[in-house]
């Protein structure tokens, strides 16, 4: 096999997909052929092709695995045999000497077709209990990375190791005065970021638009809204911006911004506590997800690294209630966030990676 090819898996939401981003500008340093399996219309296919488009990306069918009723788990199985026997193709073809899965529903086939080739498989797990797909996966895995010690018991100690969090060195060149630029706000002046996820959050939206006019007078928003979620009644209000979403850009943004209003993804988050922002954590609810957002926004709240509200207890009131708390609290948390654990880079991450390699 190919010593110097790797193959990339993960998707279905941007936090599936952070860490291959980080890690293949490091891959290609080493001189390494880069491939990316992944979904058809997934978030992961567009973020790759549009930072990097020299990469071969492969797509492959993907049946989604769920924990409740639904007659399409009697279908999905067969998308999930057929996504194996592409990934198989794939991997014939390009013969890696590794593949690595950050999870996601399209990992599951790429994972099995490289157990079936003898091919090592590495997994991540950032949240503190594994996702299905990672529950499946680990099974055919030769090494599992997790981000919290926590994470350890769901999984055989034997090939588990808990490795802390791993950050993007590019989020620590953000610049202000490009800040200013893209959102034509000021540096100068308290602003809030607030961030529903790739997919936007259309309860954080609507308690951001119902309280705009309180908050605007106070702080600058910048608004990652989501796609196809940009409100016309907002544009042009004054100390306000709004963004679908964001990529290159996200730095510039974070240093500018003195708070952050977020979901609770294990990738975010941490880098917000690197990055030393006060957050307040609004976790997806256990009806919108199997409760890895929850666990995290607990982990984090106990810790003092930030606020959480329950997104069932999310109204325009509590909304305000909990920033007026956060910004009374902003030193306290930021000594707190200060005595964390130290993350690792990509280049490290990588660097371990591949002692995996066959």
């Amino acid at each position: 096999m190919n010593n110097n090819t790797i193959v990339l898996t993960g998707g279905g939401t941007a936090g599936h997909v952070s860490l291959n981003e980080a890690i293949i500008p490091e891959l290609l340093k080493k001189d390494y052929t880069v491939h990316y399996i992944g979904s058809h219309n997934g978030i992961e296919k567009s973020i790759i092709q549009k930072n990097f488009p020299f990469i071969s990306y492969h797509a492959i069918s993907n049946g989604k695995l769920r924990r409740y009723f639904s007659i399409k788990n009697f279908s999905d199985p067969f998308k999930v045999l057929y996504g194996t026997l592409q990934a198989l193709s794939v991997l014939r073809k390009v013969k890696p000497s590794i593949v690595f899965s950050k999870g996601g529903f399209v990992s599951v086939p790429v994972v099995l077709a490289a157990k079936l080739m003898n091919i090592p498989v590495v997994i991540h797990e950032s949240d503190i209990t594994p996702g299905l797909a990672n529950k499946i996966s680990i099974n055919f895995a030769e090494q599992i990375f997790t981000v919290f010690e926590e994470t350890l018991k769901y999984l055989p100690k034997e090939k588990a190791t808990s490795i802390g969090a791993i950050i993007r060195t590019d989020l620590f060149h953000g610049d202000e005065q490009l800040a200013e630029q893209i959102t034509g706000l000021q540096a100068t002046k308290e602003t809030i970021i607030v961030m529903g996820g790739s997919q936007g959050s259309a309860k954080i939206n609507e308690v951001i638009k119902e309280n705009i006019d309180v908050l605007t007078k106070r702080y600058q928003i910048i608004h990652l809204c989501g796609k196809g979620n940009l409100d016309a009644t907002l544009v042009g209000k004054p100390n306000y911006v709004a963004f679908e979403y964001v990529t290159d850009e996200l730095p510039h943004l974070l240093k500018m911004a003195n708070y952050v209003i977020t979901r609770a993804g294990s990738n975010s988050i941490f880098e917000f506590l690197e990055l030393k922002k006060p957050m307040l954590l609004i976790p997806l609810s256990i009806q919108a997800s199997r409760g890895d957002q929850i666990l995290n926004a607990k982990f984090f709240e106990e810790k003092g690294y930030a606020l959480m509200l329950e997104e069932e207890n999310l109204t325009p009131i509590t909304f305000m209630e909990f920033m007026k708390k956060l910004v009374d609290n902003k030193e306290e948390i930021i000594d707190k966030q200060c005595s964390a654990s130290s993350s690792k880079t990509p280049e490290q991450f990588t660097e371990l990676l591949l002692t995996y390699k066959k």
